[in-house]
């Protein structure tokens, strides 16, 4: 089985799995957080994965009750705080996509400091992709080519694909051949818009909370299944 450099999860349907047990939603959010992305962590290193990208907070998502919101704020402390150890010592290296602005700074301070801590680490890259976006990565991506055109520094006109990609939150890392969602739901919520533009989609109805190896494993065989064109 060939496995991909790169995968991607929509992490969709945390809510649902604890309503389905009469439980509070933020109990779904909480077995994400901890089962959940040590789940797909080491599914993914013993795959073989070198990326791996986990959609946890779009940029719609502050528009949430503010239990809710408050709730994931004090498990994103706890992830930059205690878990990320954890995946420290298994040699996974941590990255970000979005705009990290909007989150408290102590929340920010930690996470410079796990970045800077698991640098160099080779097994796995681990991007969360909080307040994360599809359009205001291009946005984003956009106005920093603004400002370097107005200083001269880019000349107009010259832009290329490989150039513009080097101001995206992905400007490191190659795109994703495969793009997993979870719950059933069949769409991208813009995800990754401009790096999707040759991955292959996988829609699961296992929800997040239960997306095992096993998930992780029929994923990639549906991926080795089929054939890429590339466009050709």
């Amino acid at each position: 089985m060939q496995t991909p450099k790169h995968v991607a999860i929509i992490m969709d349907g945390n809510r649902r799995w604890a309503k389905k047990r009469g439980l509070d939603v933020i109990v779904g959010h909480q077995r994400m957080a901890k089962e959940g992305i040590e789940e797909v962590v080491k599914s993914a290193i013993e795959l073989g994965v070198e990326y791996l990208t986990l959609w946890a907070f779009s940029t719609e998502n502050w528009n949430r009750s503010k239990k809710e919101i408050d709730a994931l704020m004090s498990i994103f402390r706890n992830i930059f705080t205690n878990q990320i150890d954890d995946l420290n010592k298994r040699g996974v290296r941590i990255n970000t996509l979005g705009d990290l602005s909007r989150f408290d700074q102590d929340i920010q301070d930690n996470i410079a400091i796990w970045k800077e801590k698991t640098k160099d680490n080779k097994k796995l890259t681990l991007s969360l992709a909080i307040n994360y976006g599809g359009r205001d990565e291009i946005l984003r991506a956009v106005e920093k080519i603004t400002y370097l055109v107005d200083e001269g520094k880019i000349k107009p006109g010259k832009l290329s694909v490989e150039e513009f990609k080097k101001y995206l939150d992905t400007s490191d890392m190659p795109d994703p051949e495969l793009i997993i969602r979870t719950s059933g739901e069949q769409r991208m919520s813009g995800f990754l818009l401009w790096q999707s533009n040759y991955s292959e989609f996988y829609f699961t109805d296992t929800l997040m909370p239960d997306f095992d190896k096993k998930e992780f494993k029929k994923a990639v065989e549906d991926l080795n299944s089929r054939k890429r064109n590339f466009g050709k």
